[in-house]
């Protein structure tokens, strides 16, 4: 391929250096080898069109539609009920289990939530306050550099995570147990 703009004279002298260091591979000119060929080659035939394909006749099958699929299975626990809410709101829940992630970094911010979440439901706990920071606009850009980035991971992860089908809901935290800046984390019953 060749560039639009040319070679300058220091890139044709180099070029020049490495045309020079190239040894041929097949010692014939190009010219040369092409008669050579031509007189060893038998003549060729002329080139004949095979007569056009008649078209097959198929029979027409109806296509199958698949079996719907059958609905979910309802979860036990689905949302929270409308009393778990009031409470959230009201902050009269107390957390069993908190995670503070403030001062990481993405990473390690990442881990602590995950073994936190792990520890919580191995300890049986219900509802787990999560301190994250405010949240922010996310910048599709984001490389975790800002403030309120871990925040704004934070329901992506869960949602990812080994954990997901334990969590029941997260809502925001009440202004005494953090606010914006807090997240609840109410799991599912252990069965």
């Amino acid at each position: 391929m060749s560039h639009p703009r040319g070679l300058s004279e220091a890139e044709a002298a180099a070029w020049e250096q490495v045309a020079a260091t190239v040894k041929r591979l097949d010692p014939l000119p190009l010219r040369a080898r092409a008669t050579s060929l031509s007189e060893t080659a038998p003549p060729a035939k002329p080139l004949t069109m095979p007569p056009p394909a008649q078209p097959k006749k198929t029979r027409m099958v109806p296509a199958r539609t698949p079996p719907a699929p059958s609905p979910p299975k309802p979860r036990p626990e689905g949302n929270l009920d409308s009393r778990w809410d009031r409470r959230l709101k009201a902050g009269s829940v107390s957390p069993d289990f908190t995670l503070d992630l403030h001062g990481h970094g993405l990473d390690a911010a990442y881990n602590r939530l995950m073994g936190g979440v792990a520890q919580a439901r191995a300890v049986g706990a219900r509802t787990i306050l999560l301190i994250a920071g405010k949240s922010r606009p996310v910048d599709p850009a984001d490389r975790g550099t800002k403030r309120g980035a871990i925040r704004a991971k934070v329901l992506d992860w869960l949602a990812a995570s080994e954990h997901h089908s334990a969590i029941a809901a997260v809502r925001r935290a009440h202004i005494r147990h953090g606010g914006e800046g807090a997240l609840y984390i109410v799991l599912r019953r252990e069965r």
